[in-house]
């Protein structure tokens, strides 16, 4: 379990690329109930540990996730996250460099439940959300460039549907237009950063996911820290 910052009302883990935050239909172990196990065994606690999901991200991206360790730090998130005051940005790796270095993308997404995959379109749709999200290219390889995306509206899919939509498929993530998968079946999108008030303490709250130790993610970030 690799923690990132824990108090007494919240912890924030860097989730593993693979790893689901909650459970499905799949059955496989969450998130949570590794983290619930690991907090039982780490405080010695009797009976059941309250470990509560704020927010979750796709199974095949890494980086961080925020749980409430109190019912009171729970619904406190929740309110943070539903009024936008939840800061994310994500690292994303893309094949093809955007036609503009940074900018805005909107987009109306529909998410089809069917195959699992979410639609965006340019117009309103019938069943379309208005999704936003900011993005500023970091760095450049030979062959890979690295995004910088500030997330304004959670939609399912959102990064990676919009990405695609501009010819800017994530590195990996064949559901969405790349060429070929990652080695491990992970994508190249990782939650990077959050910050927030602590929505108990009302301190700043804000803290960096490392980076993912593969060499082409190294590379890149090396550049960025070398700007």
């Amino acid at each position: 379990m690799e923690v990132i910052y824990e108090d007494n009302h919240l912890i924030i883990v860097n989730k593993q690329a693979g790893e689901l935050v909650q459970g499905d239909r799949t059955g496989d172990t969450p998130l949570v109930d590794r983290l619930k196990l690991w907090l039982k065994e780490k405080y010695n606690k009797p009976g059941n540990v309250f470990c509560g999901v704020t927010h979750r991200i796709d199974r095949p991206t890494s980086g961080l996730v925020v749980f409430a360790k109190t019912s009171k730090g729970l619904e406190r998130m929740n309110e943070l996250f539903r009024k936008g005051e939840v800061s994310k940005t994500y690292w994303a790796i893309v094949s093809q460099r955007p036609s503009q270095s940074s900018g805005t993308l909107t987009h109306y997404l529909t998410a089809v439940e069917r195959n699992n995959k979410t639609y965006a379109s340019l117009t309103p749709t019938p069943d379309g959300r208005r999704s936003v999200l900011n993005y500023r290219l970091l760095a450049s390889g030979e062959r890979y460039h690295l995004l910088e995306v500030e997330l304004i509206t959670g939609r399912k899919h959102q990064i990676r549907c919009q990405l695609a939509a501009i010819g800017c498929p994530i590195k990996g993530d064949l559901k969405y237009g790349a060429k070929r998968s990652n080695p491990d079946g992970s994508i190249s999108l990782q939650s990077h950063r959050i910050s927030f008030v602590h929505p108990v303490s009302k301190e700043l709250i804000d803290v960096t996911a490392p980076v993912p130790n593969d060499a082409l993610w190294q590379d890149l970030a090396r550049q960025v820290a070398h700007e």
